[in-house]
């Protein structure tokens, strides 16, 4: 019996996210973000199991070319561009899409020496302030693209919502109006939205929506659940009951004694700490699922295991626990350590184990 966590991941709800993604946004493409290592559910994998998907969304050259080199021949854009004619030479001869969001990078790839054109996705920072070129500067860099003999036509657009979770916030509408002025009546593709704008602002869909957390059963809506999407977890993060110790009423448990049993209880030690990515910040309270039952987390998370209060219940070493995933949502999870599902997914470490589930 392995007493270590595993992460198992899911290619049924795989499948089942990227349905109830086509059918939010039936007339949109999807280009599946696959950064951060496929946002910790394994990159190759991913991609393979998504080889019926229109594109892949990465951050960083290297992603592409270990897709490539795995023998994927899918669209893929490089979705913080290339920083030298290097780059820019093995993004043409792989095929890669490349974003171009500052003048440096126009300058660039205006003067490269290339053996073909790329194609060229041009972000606007209609109010993210991350990347993207502004919007006095875009017409002339746009018409230095479209001179360009690098630069394979018709040119394609896109920007970024900075807070397309939150329904009521006013500044979603203004982005979508902006980037709309500016790319009135101009050809080429479009891509706005992220998760959040694929689940919550059809308006936005454009040609490409760009999922990352929803694809993976995630709810990006602040304070949201994804059961409230009708998205399925893709990795349910699982570990072992190892101890079970009884305590007596007032005695601490882990390090700085932060907790305390108001009464005479069971703690159960669970073979899952900081070391393999759960957040050493969630606190005494937290839910854990053992034997399907829920659970509070009792005590500060150690590097290799947490502590549970299961009270009477009659749990025994080798007992199944849920740290995340079916039947308990990675975001309340999140919520209890004071950061967000993104954050938990992406840090699963290298101690962990991965089961594929096809």
């Amino acid at each position: 019996m392995r007493f270590s966590p595993i992460a198992q991941i899911s290619r049924s709800a795989l499948n089942h996210n990227v349905a109830r993604l086509q059918q939010v946004a039936p007339h949109s493409k999807i280009m599946a973000v696959l950064k951060a290592n496929a946002y910790g559910h394994g990159l190759v994998q991913m991609a393979q199991w998504l080889k019926g998907i229109d594109g892949f969304g990465l951050a960083r050259i290297e992603e592409a070319l270990a897709l490539r080199d795995s023998g994927i021949n899918a669209r893929m854009v490089l979705l913080e561009g290339v920083f030298s004619e290097a780059d820019l030479e093995q993004a043409a001869s792989h095929q890669l899409d490349v974003v171009i969001h500052d003048a440096e990078q126009v300058a660039l790839l205006c003067q490269a020496q290339l053996s073909q054109p790329l194609r060229i996705w041009l972000k606007i920072d209609t109010g993210m302030h991350r990347l993207g070129v502004q919007p006095d500067e875009f017409a002339a860099l746009y018409q230095q693209l479209t001179e360009s003999t690098n630069v394979q036509q018709p040119l394609n657009l896109m920007t970024h919502f900075a807070v397309a979770d939150e329904l009521e916030n006013p500044q979603t509408v203004k982005q979508i109006q902006c980037f709309n002025r500016l790319t009135a009546q101009l050809p080429g593709e479009r891509t706005l939205c992220n998760s959040a704008g694929a689940l919550s602002w059809p308006a936005a869909h454009g040609d490409w929506i760009r999922p990352g957390l929803a694809l993976f059963g995630g709810n990006p809506m602040v304070g949201g659940r994804a059961a409230g999407q009708q998205l399925q977890p893709v990795m349910t993060m699982r570990s072992k009951v190892l101890a079970v110790r009884d305590l007596a009423a007032g005695e601490p448990v882990g390090y700085g004694q932060s907790w305390r049993s108001n009464n005479a209880t069971r703690i159960a030690v669970v073979a899952m700490g900081y070391g393999d990515g759960y957040p050493r910040h969630a606190v005494s309270g937290t839910p854990v699922l053992i034997n399907g039952q829920r659970y509070p987390l009792a005590g500060r998370v150690s590097m290799d295991m947490i502590t549970v209060d299961v009270g009477s219940a009659k749990v025994q070493v080798g007992d199944d626990v849920v740290l995340w995933g079916q039947g308990l949502g990675v975001e309340e999870i999140a919520e209890c350590a004071s950061t967000i599902a993104y954050e938990l997914l992406c840090s699963t470490t290298a101690r962990v184990a991965y089961e594929y589930i096809d």
